[in-house]
């Protein structure tokens, strides 16, 4: 039975139960399920959603009260319900930084096979481009892949990688990283405004990295490349001595002065006790598009020099190249391609996997 069949009176008793904007509840439709047996009455006022059905409980009360006052009813039962879901609350807020939390040894995050290093002894080498590319590169040859951006004072890679959003956090701990091109990314650039300096001291650094490292669920990966800020700092020392690497990659370019600094970043994962499986020489040189000359602007052989001395392998060799350059700028690095670059950081890919570090 509906509403409307009620006799007269009833419909004249809902008709006086009035909603604030001055119609009555039967003009706002809200009467569902409505049963007649015998004596006793029964139905549903459904509100349009859960927030306005907490507040009424005194318009379910008069409705009650004037269907009990129509002749012939014994009893009334009114439930009150609402249409859909309750407000979804938002997640908590996620905070990024501070003090670290102590530790019983080193970390390595569930399901994370290796964890690579990949440093440099000095800025402007090339380090973040090479990270990128070389995540990338590891994933089109069918590894699964994670690249943490630890580069915190100054994160490139949303912008290479072409994401850059905020991570959700379900219960304001509990990061969830984003994904592009295959790659499974964290970067401290999420977390922050674009434009806006991270101006922390060695503590929160450390917090940071530690909270990106554990916090966030990187899944099941057969590797996780860590592209380090330049120099030997706070972030080097707390990678090294507070997670398990499986080791680092240094990349320089065949200059004697980034040598210099290279050969400080060596000494640091000696010291640190994390092997350092081999080397990388980026701006190796320069081919004119134009005439197809090659031009060695910073030197030519400085890595591949370093690399025999220190008895590791020379990973490969990278010339400058406009299109590597283009295509970090625009968020798709040049290994998604299938150029001649493509192809460098496949073999520098091919060449860990087989080596059993990637």
């Amino acid at each position: 039975m509906s509403c409307r069949s009620l006799n007269p009176t009833s419909n004249s008793a809902l008709a006086r139960v009035m909603l604030p904007d001055g119609k009555s509840i039967l003009d706002h439709d809200l009467i569902r399920a409505l049963t007649v047996e015998g004596d006793v009455v029964r139905f549903v006022i459904e509100a349009p959603n859960a927030q306005v059905a907490a507040q009424m409980a005194p318009l379910r009360d008069a409705a009650e009260a004037v269907v009990r006052e129509v002749d012939g009813v014994g009893s009334v039962t009114v439930a009150l319900t609402a249409h859909g879901p309750a407000p979804k609350q938002s997640a908590p807020s996620l905070k990024i930084g501070g003090h670290p939390k102590a530790q019983d040894g080193p970390m390595k995050p569930a399901g994370v096979q290796r964890i690579l290093a990949i440093g440099s002894g000095k800025g402007g080498v090339g380090k973040s481009t090479v990270s990128s590319n070389l995540a990338v590169a590891l994933a089109r040859a069918g590894r699964k892949v994670g690249l943490l951006d630890a580069d915190i004072y100054g994160p490139s890679q949303p912008r290479m990688m072409g994401v850059n959003k905020r991570p959700a956090s379900p219960d304001g701990k509990t990061i969830i990283p984003l994904h592009a091109h295959g790659v499974t990314l964290m970067s401290i650039g999420f977390m922050m405004e674009e434009g806006k300096a991270v101006v922390w001291r060695g503590p929160m650094l450390m917090g940071a990295l530690q909270q990106m490292l554990g916090q966030v669920e990187w899944g099941e990966l057969d590797v996780l490349l860590v592209d380090l800020p330049p120099g030997t700092g706070d972030v080097q020392l707390t990678l090294c001595t507070k997670s398990e690497l499986s080791g680092a990659i240094v990349v320089s370019t065949p200059q004697d002065v980034a040598l210099i600094d290279a050969r400080k970043a060596i000494d640091m994962f000696n010291t640190l006790k994390t092997p350092v499986l081999g080397l990388i020489e980026n701006m190796s040189l320069f081919v004119c598009p134009d005439c197809g000359s090659e031009h060695e602007i910073f030197g030519h052989g400085g890595v591949a020099a370093e690399a025999a001395k220190m008895e590791v392998p020379l990973l490969g060799s990278l010339p400058i190249d406009l299109d590597t350059r283009l295509s970090g700028d625009g968020g798709t690095p040049v290994a998604a391609g299938d150029g001649p670059m493509a192809q460098a950081y496949a073999r520098i890919a091919e060449g860990l996997i087989k080596g059993g570090m990637a």
